[in-house]
């Protein structure tokens, strides 16, 4: 009897156990439920880290917050460690994030928010866990100065990774590890890289984390600096410069500059300046940034453009030209406008432009060239010039008889024939760009029938010159004679009225 008692007892006991957890359990289920539902996130956010805090002092590890973000720039090491961390997968890690976009051959692996990655590194054991956590947005992805800003408010995902270790590791992981991690990363992103090309994405102009102001498409031109119709000498002055660019990091810091380089490439259009440019993405393995400044209205958008750029990236703006004097016109039709009340202050301006390119903003990344096209270089202002905006300036001239014997080479495989003198002859004088030139070696698979289509071309190009330039010297002493006449006209008026 008394051991069924005492058997009832201990049963009765270890269900009034099981029955005051599952009534804890369901307390603590129903007090997160509505801490969920009406707190505010922020304030989850940091009673969480209040609590992982205070248990943090008795604890032996270490914990580095890497967020995605420093301020408007995006943070080195969090751009590091997504790449290091894809060939460090953990056993222990239940979901992945795969990824093949097209024309890539590589998989790209990435970690989930909450999942967890260990590395071995010393000896020392480093535990990495991504995390996330909404943030109220305005300009600039969450930064609260930004919001006063601009008053459109959003909410947004900041990203971050949390690196955990014994305490005793510290110098050990800032020291070396997290450098380690930094070039390891380096060395993949370049052996794996995709080439991409970037476009303002405006959707997402203010909402969303800087890096959302892109959108990327890969880049798959062609070109390079052996395909190029130019002369050998300019190719081999525009390899030289870019190399010796690259390798002045520490150069440009001894010096007190911004790391980055800019390129002018003037000439008639179709001279070659778009291909030029994607052979020196393809030579340095850069990623290339498209930015219209047409599109802008506000110096606050080209600012945050031009911050989510990345590092070893190049920078276009074609017809410059075009573009400031567009915007040129539209302050002056403010300014001329009654209702405007002069000129605005939210709108593009020459003086905005030129501080986010040489000012105090040109130092927001590093190992950046800019690229500027025009077909009129003298329409430019002078400020737009002077070295440490356009460095280099690069004229795309018309099509010369070795840029001939490349396009020949390069479209019809005929590296010399019997024509070539008459043709070189012919393109001294024709005024033919190579995209015409190769125009016309395309339009027949026979070589020599491709080489003659390029002699009748040039003919007739060289006559509609002729006419052309006839036609604007008439045009040319007809308006001096009416100018004569006007002066005329007005002597004469001055002297009857002083007679």
């Amino acid at each position: 009897m008394e051991s069924t008692s005492s058997s009832e007892s201990k049963i009765a006991t270890a269900k009034a156990v099981f029955s005051a957890a599952a009534s804890v359990t369901a307390t603590v289920m129903l007090a997160r439920s509505i801490a969920q539902d009406l707190l505010p996130y922020d304030f989850q956010y940091y009673l969480s880290s209040a609590v992982h805090g205070f248990l943090a002092r008795f604890s032996s590890q270490l914990t580095l917050v890497i967020e995605e973000y420093d301020g408007l720039v995006s943070n080195q090491i969090y751009d590091a460690a997504q790449i290091y961390l894809s060939a460090k997968i953990s056993p222990t890690t239940r979901r992945l994030r795969v990824a093949k976009p097209e024309g890539e051959d590589n998989l790209n692996v990435s970690m989930e928010p909450h999942e967890e990655v260990v590395d071995i590194f010393g000896g020392a054991k480093l535990r990495w866990v991504m995390s996330s956590r909404r943030v109220e947005t305005g300009f600039g992805g969450g930064r609260g100065r930004w919001r006063m800003m601009d008053p459109v408010a959003t909410e947004s995902e900041a990203r971050f990774f949390e690196l955990s270790f014994h305490k005793k590791h510290k110098d050990m992981v800032m020291s070396t590890y997290l450098p380690h991690v930094v070039e390891e990363a380096k060395w993949m992103r370049q052996d794996k890289k995709t080439l991409k090309l970037f476009t303002p994405c405006w959707e997402n102009m203010y909402g969303g984390s800087p890096s959302d102001a892109w959108t990327p498409v890969n880049l798959d031109h062609p070109a390079t600096f052996e395909t190029l119709a130019m002369e050998a000498g300019t190719k081999e002055f525009i390899m030289e410069d870019l190399m010796r660019f690259v390798k002045r990091r520490e150069f440009y810091r001894k010096v007190g500059k911004a790391w980055k380089r800019g390129y002018l490439l003037y000439g008639p259009p179709g001279t070659g300046k778009s291909s030029l440019i994607a052979a020196m993405a393809n030579y340095l393995k850069f990623d290339i940034y498209d930015l219209e400044l047409t599109e802008l209205t506000r110096n606050s958008e080209l600012r945050k453009l031009l911050v989510a750029t990345a590092n070893r990236s190049i920078l276009v703006v074609e017809d410059i030209d075009c573009t400031i004097a567009f915007h040129d016109r539209m302050a002056e039709a403010r300014a001329a406008s009654p209702s405007s009340g002069g000129e605005p202050e939210n709108q593009v301006t020459l003086s905005g432009f030129l501080n986010f390119i040489d000012g105090l903003w040109s130092s927001c990344g590093d190992e950046r060239i800019i690229i500027f096209t025009t077909n009129h270089k003298e329409k430019l202002d002078p400020a737009l010039l002077r070295p440490g905006r356009m460095d280099v300036h690069i004229h795309m001239s018309y099509c010369t008889p070795s840029g001939f014997r490349l396009l020949a080479s390069n479209y019809i495989g005929v590296k010399d024939h019997v024509l070539f003198g008459e043709i070189e002859d012919l393109i001294r004088t024709a005024e033919v760009t190579p995209a015409e030139v190769a125009e016309q070696m395309m339009k027949s698979e026979k070589p020599e029938d491709a080489l003659r289509d390029v002699i009748e071309f040039l003919k007739i190009k060289i006559k509609e010159n002729e006419e052309l330039k006839a036609k604007e010297a008439e045009q040319k002493l007809l308006a001096e004679k009416e100018g004569e006449v006007e002066v005329q006209e007005v002597q004469n008026t001055n002297a009857e009225g002083d007679e």
